[in-house]
């Protein structure tokens, strides 16, 4: 649907993590919108972090895929199709190895990116008209424990707490979450609650001393894997201390003492030595959860994402159940999502082992209620394949067709080798994808150009149930089309009915009614989950639609924002349910060819595989380059330096990144990021290295837990280039490529050497940009006994390209280099500049971004600091607004006090 440009601000929602921010977009043109937050939304309340903030970056056509595209499966090439042979091509591809093979021989795999209107028809398509389960989503990857918990304990898959509620607590404990990065609009309204309240505590539990422990009370760095005995540690604590509500538990709750007897004696020192901590600070914690009632625990990828993810969950909600703090304000387990709408396609069933509004699968009676409401000719009867599964089944040829939906699974995927494996023998590879060049649309068979944020419409649900609308504002490119209309398109062309829908809005209505419909205690499947109350919308006031919160079961009860207040829970009983979680070791343990564990996870301005926030020069300041962060003692064990290249090799597979000492990480523990890819980087996917090892309950993977080892990555030489064309990438042997505004960097290492047998500097340097011209505007300045050398090719006054090497990895500035770019004419002042390697005037090297929002360097953060006597995160925002927006750099800010007062007194 292709919408006409106007300019006038549109109300619409963030696609990135599951906070749900609300934005204003003001199209511009038809590439350059204004972004804004929306004051008026309960999420933000007008804030957005700096990857929403850059959204405005992120709409333009670069490396779009405009127009269906089918491969020659002989040579490999791409060749342009109609939409009516695309559709065709799928339907059939489909519809004939169903009926050869049937239809447990085909399978979705969909996105936490889609909308809730284009989850409901391709699970509607998969489950009600296909027969199988086999459609699975990549939010398996990051919250499906939190799911499987949710329903062991309460019968339901359900987010008690909304936001609110972590300013009305009186502690904050963030248990594997990185709020500051990750979630840094929720980190900073809890910030801003502590600043007001003071006596308000944040306790931190994560391995790694992160971003967030800069605002932490108290930090426990927890043995990786150990959050079970930790958190039976506390129910035992709870229970031998009198902390318990006893009511609470005989009233509302079933399994308390099984769940008391699994975690085992109270013995402090015992879990202390478990979990690696100080016996000191470990009672410091326990005694705050035992004395404060306002406790809101919050969760994240660092509990989910493991072999026993579930167990984890349950553990935390345990302790909430055991002192009856839940369903009251200011208090319960909160579950944040990763996801723009992880919610909204856990509402309609997105995952293999569930049904439609909240229904289960493997229930004659729910089965039953779900077929005849949609009028289907079949019903899927038991879970599909969960992810990983999925996969290996790919590999193994028991599915031969698979849809790709808005995910790379090539590099979110553990084991990353095998899912490339399995998609090369996969028969049918169809991908639905906003950008062509992907690491998975590389196998795809059939390429369907997709609508992207800006362009489509719908709903997406949050981390604390709230439904908001993505509104359309863009025109779309090309031929792009809606998600949900592609699937509707291929389920038509299959032959099935029930797929003629006029509009979103439409699929919205059927899916609130499919919510309501026989959802009272007299069939038997109550389901708290319920959006009656938003049937009946017509376009209109679909598109009208303000943020609302579910349950909302009449328009005149109202929205809910928090659950269990009645004390009533989902299961037949309404009791909630311990669940005793025994702890156990990670199926993977360190040895001596493997003797450190990775943990993965995200950076603070980068988002999934990039293929969204890479287009962001202003997002590529803060990190450009993927990282090993390992202790300083593993290091120099490991035989590597910082700065310098290493791999990093599991038994799955091995990647290639700089070492770095962050200063947060533990003895035997390793961190790389997940969002490079091979579009990127020259060899940094580190879904590669990652085990395939899941939950048993949630099919979640192990990202958190590998067993690796580290070596040196020996080159020659360490370099950069800066140019406004693209290098020839086959001079160098490891690379990265670095968005800019007018340019693209390339940080870059070789093995070749330049000597008289192997050749020079200057035919290298001229032969990676393409230059033949003899007479071309070329400067350059080299050093050979310090193995330096550097570069510039000018074209009309202006610079075209420069590229900087050296033997060892500490090279000039980036930042100001950057600026040159911008310039129409460089004057000999500049030349010199770039000879020298470093700016002839102070202050024009900036330095790498800390503050992405407003552009401010580490230089020029030190430099104030140091020159006006800065003393406060405060002050640097009073001096130079660094801080002053989102607030995720404000623990950075806090950090560069504190080491350059360290340096001052160093120089006294």
């Amino acid at each position: 649907m292709s919408i006409p440009i106007v300019p006038v601000s549109v109300k619409t929602t963030c696609p990135y993590c599951g906070v749900g921010c609300g934005v204003k977009a003001t199209p511009r043109t038809a590439i350059e919108v204004a972004i804004s937050g929306d004051e008026a939304h309960p999420s933000n309340f007008g804030r957005l972090c700096v990857k929403g903030s850059a959204l405005g970056e992120t709409v333009g056509p670069e490396g779009r895929l405009l127009a269906p595209k089918l491969r020659d499966r002989h040579n490999g090439s791409l060749s342009e199709i109609s939409w009516d042979n695309a559709i065709d091509t799928v339907a059939n591809g489909f519809s004939r190895i169903i009926a050869e093979h049937g239809p447990e021989a085909v399978a979705l795999y969909v996105s936490g990116q889609l909308l809730t209107e284009d989850y409901y028809v391709a699970n509607k398509l998969m489950k009600g008209y296909i027969g199988s389960a086999n459609i699975d989503t990549n939010s398996r990857l990051c919250m499906s424990s939190s799911v499987a918990g949710h329903k062991r304990a309460f019968g339901e898959d359900l987010v008690p707490m909304n936001y609110e509620d972590l300013e009305l607590a009186d502690l904050v404990v963030l248990v594997g979450s990185n709020t500051a990065w990750c979630h840094p609009i929720l980190f900073q309204r809890i910030v801003k609650m502590k600043e007001k309240r003071p006596e308000m505590k944040i306790v931190v539990i994560d391995p790694r001393h992160t971003a967030t422990c800069e605002m932490a009370d108290l930090h426990l760095p927890l043995k990786p894997g150990s959050d079970v005995r930790l958190f039976n540690g506390l129910l035992a604590f709870l229970a031998e201390h009198g902390a318990t509500d006893a009511a609470f538990v005989d009233a509302h709750t079933r399994g308390f003492d099984d769940a008391l007897t699994a975690a085992g004696s109270s013995d402090l020192a015992q879990t202390a030595k478990d979990c690696k901590l100080d016996q000191h600070d470990l009672m410091a914690f326990y005694r705050l959860f035992a004395r404060t009632e306002r406790v809101v625990t919050v969760y994240s990828q660092g509990v989910n994402q493991s072999s026993a993810g579930t167990d984890k969950v349950n553990g935390i909600i345990n302790c909430h159940l055991a002192t009856g703090r839940i369903g009251k304000p200011g208090m319960g387990p909160f579950s944040f999502t990763g996801q723009p709408n992880a919610m909204g396609g856990r509402e309609v069933g997105g995952l293999a082992n569930t049904l439609a509004a909240h229904l289960e699968l493997g229930d004659p009676l729910q089965g039953e209620i779900v077929q005849t409401f949609w009028n289907s000719p079949a019903i899927a009867k038991r879970a599909g394949l969960k992810a990983v599964e999925l996969f290996d089944a790919i590999d193994s040829g028991r599915v031969k067709a698979v849809w790709v939906m808005g995910t790379n699974p090539v590099v979110s995927l553990p084991d990353g080798e095998r899912v490339k494996r399995a998609l090369e023998r996969c028969e049918l590879v169809v991908s639905s994808d906003i950008i062509e060049k992907t690491d998975t649309n590389a196998f795809a068979d059939v390429l369907l150009p997709a609508l992207g944020w800006g362009e489509k419409d719908g709903t997406v649900t949050n981390s604390e149930r709230r439904i908001s609308r993505q509104r359309a504002f863009i025109p779309a490119p090309g031929e792009a089309r809606a998600d949900w209309q592609i699937i509707c398109d291929v389920a038509r062309r299959m032959g099935f009915e029930g797929f003629d829908f006029a509009g979103p809005h439409e699929i919205f209505d059927e899916h609130a009614r499919l919510s309501a419909y026989r959802n009272d205690a007299s069939t038997g499947v109550h389901r708290a989950f319920n959006i009656g109350g938003l049937t009946g919308l017509d376009r209109a006031q679909y598109d009208a639609l303000e943020p609302t919160q579910w349950p909302l079961r009449s328009v005149e009860e109202g929205s809910t924002a928090r659950l269990f207040e009645t004390r009533r829970f989902s299961h037949a009983d309404g009791r909630a349910r311990f669940v005793p979680t025994a702890p156990r070791d990670p199926v993977n343990a360190p040895d001596e060819d493997y003797p450190l564990v990775l943990n993965t996870g995200r950076v603070r301005d980068q988002w999934h595989t990039m293929t969204r926030t890479g287009r962001s020069a202003k997002l590529a300041g803060h990190i450009s380059e993927s990282f090993i962060d390992m202790h300083p003692q593993d290091a120099l064990a490991c035989g590597v330096r910082e700065g310098e290249l290493a791999r990093v090799s599991s038994r799955w597979g091995s990647m290639i990144a700089r070492v770095q000492h962050g200063g947060g990480m533990p003895r035997g523990s390793v961190f790389v990021p997940i969002h490079w890819n091979d579009q990127v980087a020259s060899d940094a996917r580190v879904g590669a290295v990652v085990n395939p090892v899941v939950d048993p309950v949630s099919g979640e993977p192990e990202f958190k837990h590998t067993p690796v080892a580290i070596e040196k990555f020996h080159v020659s030489w360490h370099g950069f280039s800066l140019s406004r064309t693209a290098p020839d990438l086959d001079l160098v042997t490891h690379w990265t490529r670095v968005h800019g505004a007018r340019h693209v960097r390339y940080e870059m290492a070789g093995r070749n050497r330049f000597d008289t047998a192997h050749g020079d500097h200057h035919e290298w340097a001229r032969a990676l940009f393409h230059i033949d011209d003899q007479h071309a505007d070329w400067i350059e300045y080299e050093d050979k006994s310090a193995g330096v050398y550097r570069a510039a090719h000018v074209v009309d006054e202006r610079i075209e390209s420069c590229v900087f090497i050296s033997e060892r990895p500490d090279l000039p500035a980036r930042a100001w280099l950057a600026t040159l770019f911008d310039k129409d004419r460089l004057d000999d002042e500049d030349r010199a500049s770039l000879l020298l390697g470093q700016p002839s005037a102070k202050g024009e090297d900036t330095g790498p971004t800390v503050c992405s929002c407003f552009g401010v360097g580490r230089t020029t953060i030190c430099n104030a600091i140091r020159d006006k006597g800065l003393k406060t995160a405060a002050e640097i925002t009073s001096c130079l607004k660094a801080g002053g927006n989102c607030g995720s750099c404000v623990p950075e800010l806090k950090k560069l006090v504190v080491e350059t007062e360290m340096a001052r007194l160093s120089t006294v």
